[in-house]
Formats: C-alpha cells, sequence, structure tokens
C-alpha cells in the first residue's frame, strides 16, 4: 500500500457465512484492503453500504429473494455508489451477464485462488474491470449458445445503432473483444500492431461512450445474437 493511502473498504455480500468468512479472512490479510462490513441479503447490503461508504461491494449474484442482479442497480442508484464486483459459482452465467449490463465492473468465482479475489478487488477500486479475456470468452459463449439469454429487440436495434458509426477495423477489433482476446491475439488476429489495437480501442472507447473492454463485449452480444450484423 502506497504511504499515506486508505486501504480499499469493502462489504462482503453472500447469504452463506462460510462464504463472507473466507472472503474476510482473503482480504483482511491484505494491508491495502479492509472489509468493513458483511451483509447476508441486499436489504443488509443497502444499509451497509450507507453506513460505511465502502469502495467496493462483493455480492453473490444468486440469493434467496432477489438476485444480486437487482440489488446492483439499487447500489449503484445510491448517491455515493460503489464499485460492484459480483460472486459466482459459474452455475448463473446469464445472471452475471445481467449484472454486468447493470453496471457491476467485474466477477470472481467464490472458489477462486485468493490472490485472484485480491486482484479484482483493487483492479476494480481503481476503476477498471476485474475480468479476464478467458472470463469474457467463457460468458460470451454462455450467452450465444442455443437457448442463452439474448438481448431483446429493442436492445438489439439499439445496440447495432451504435456500433454502425465503427469502421471495419474497429468493428473487428470489437468482435475479438468479445471473443475475449487480449492486444496480442487481436493483433495476431487482424495482422496489424499491437499499438495499432490499442488505437482502435481507444476510439471504441470514445464512439461507443464506454469506459471499459466488457462494455464493448456487451454491446458485440447485443448486436450479433442470435445472428451476426449483415
Amino acid at each position: 500500500m502506497e504511504s499515506g493511502k486508505p486501504p480499499v473498504r469493502v462489504v462482503v455480500v453472500d447469504d452463506e457465512q462460510l462464504i463472507r468468512m473466507a472472503v474476510r479472512l482473503v482480504l483482511d490479510g491484505e494491508s491495502d484492503l479492509t472489509v468493513v462490513a458483511e451483509a447476508a441479503d441486499g436489504e443488509e447490503a443497502l444499509v451497509a453500504v450507507r453506513e460505511k461508504a465502502p469502495d467496493v461491494v462483493l455480492i453473490d449474484v444468486r440469493m434467496p429473494g432477489r438476485d444480486g442482479v437487482s440489488w446492483t442497480r439499487e447500489l449503484l442508484a445510491l448517491d455515493r455508489p460503489p464499485r460492484v464486483v459480483v460472486l459466482t459459482a459459474f452455475d448463473s452465467d446469464a445472471l452475471v451477464l445481467d449484472a454486468l449490463r447493470a453496471g457491476a465492473l467485474g466477477f470472481v468465482l467464490k472458489h477462486t485462488p485468493p490472490d485472484r479475489i485480491i486482484d479484482a478487488v483493487r483492479t476494480v477500486a481503481n476503476g477498471e474491470p476485474a475480468l479476464s479475456p478467458q472470463a469474457t470468452a467463457r460468458l460470451i459463449a454462455a450467452a450465444t449458445a442455443t437457448g442463452g439469454p439474448a438481448a431483446d429487440g429493442s436492445a438489439r436495434a439499439a445496440a447495432r445503432k451504435r456500433l454502425s458509426v465503427l469502421t471495419r477495423r474497429e468493428l473487428e477489433t470489437a468482435r475479438a473483444i468479445a471473443d475475449g482476446l487480449g492486444n496480442r491475439e487481436i493483433a495476431e488476429r487482424l495482422g496489424i500492431t499491437v499499438a495499432t489495437v490499442k488505437a482502435h480501442t481507444s476510439s471504441l472507447f470514445r464512439k461507443l461512450e464506454v469506459d471499459n473492454r466488457v462494455r464493448i463485449a456487451l454491446l458485440v452480444l447485443d448486436a450479433e445474437h442470435p445472428g451476426p450484423l449483415p
């Protein structure tokens, strides 16, 4: 932790006490992270966030009653919204996608190695998405599988309109991002340099009015499922 910089404040939301305890043990073992509250459901989470003003909330997407997606929307609608990371056992890919659309900055598996949970919290606290290319690919594959969750007609039309402003190369870059590729892999696929990939990505952020690669991937998913753009 940088000298004089306060630790990242975290609230952990999960209906399973053992999960909350395990995450607390992992995070509180780091000098730059501190769990300021635990919550068993969304109602408790709202109270904790209002009282503790955390930087990051880790929330389970699958809980009794209302799921973590609806609670994510409520948390992000607060006057001082935290950054949100959803927890998943990877049996609820559709809910994770909905949570990302609602504004969550990433997700971690409940049984992921502790160092990855720590990295995810730090990354999201800095305003960056905690979603690896491999995780993006997994979610996109799940969403585009037969019977997977598709955007409705209005969402698909809106996404296609936003993508229509892109050049051919920018659209190819956006599709590669949606496939879960990193900059070097995109460069190899498209036969361009990594610097050019970065330039295209910066242009995507500006033209699509998004601030991270997850948003790009979700726009491509909405626009091209169930069929690709013409």
